[in-house]
């Protein structure tokens, strides 16, 4: 184990709210500050995930992403503006990093990951959160920390609704059985074409804020050690009820 990094002084005001917490306190901060944390897309979920981690001192961001910003990105993927049309997602996400908080590094990573390249990629990181829109992705990413035995914030949008879980299927529950997997989650993909994609169905911009933040506060307690993460727990999300619902699953 390593040991913990210091806090600058200038760091010790810039998070001194999260300090004054006992659930976190300068030690919580210190493991923020040394966490390296991967961000599966620079899209509607990543761009809050990004923006909050950045603000919250986690030392080191990984961003893989291979698309460039758009004009129909700027309804929802907050981390982009409009000077940034046409720009690498990861070096747009990278400048609004920069501009939130100089002393987060970012690495960028510009290509597309699949399933022979998550685990090396996936290796390198204490955690990962998965903000992909396809399930290819996904899966790959699901197996790889499985793999490489690194935790899993997932999460998933629709029109009006979304979910988010965490997953650490390489562990085993306070009753003794393991944790489930993805794959127990969602075992096969569903046919093509029975989920339509955002660019096909549509999507409420608020909604990614509201599932990408989601999936920033447990990462922050998985880092911290604190609180009681969504392992084994699907939390749903319903925008136009304004209900949330909590599944349990287990391992199959």
């Amino acid at each position: 184990m390593t040991p913990l990094p210091p806090l600058t002084d200038e760091e010790l005001e810039r998070y001194a709210r999260h300090i004054v917490l006992p659930e976190i306190g300068g030690a919580g901060q210190r493991k923020l500050k040394k966490a390296r944390v991967l961000v599966i897309g620079a899209g509607g979920l990543g761009a809050p995930v990004l923006e909050y981690l950045a603000a919250a001192g986690v030392g080191t961001l990984g961003v893989i992403d291979d698309d460039t910003v758009s004009l129909s990105n700027l309804q929802r993927q907050v981390i982009h503006d409009t000077a940034s049309l046409g720009t690498p997602k990861g070096e747009s996400a990278k400048a609004s990093i920069a501009r939130i908080n100089p002393s987060v590094a970012v690495e960028l990573h510009t290509f597309r990951l699949t399933a022979e390249n998550a685990p090396a990629l996936v290796a390198q990181y204490d955690l990962v959160i998965d903000g992909s829109d396809n399930f290819d992705t996904r899966y790959a990413v699901a197996d790889a920390c499985e793999q490489e035995k690194r935790p899993l914030v997932h999460a998933a949008v629709g029109r009006f609704d979304g979910s988010v879980t965490v997953l650490k299927p390489f562990e085993t529950a306070a009753d003794g059985t393991q944790n489930p997997s993805y794959r127990d989650l969602f075992p096969e993909p569903p046919p093509l074409g029975l989920v339509p994609s955002c660019a096909a169905a549509g999507v409420v911009g608020a909604l990614t804020g509201v599932i990408g933040t989601l999936q920033a506060m447990e990462a922050i307690k998985l880092i911290a050690g604190i609180g009681e993460p969504l392992v084994g727990r699907l939390l749903l999300y319903d925008a136009l009820a304004a209900r949330f619902d909590t599944i349990r699953y287990k391992r199959r």
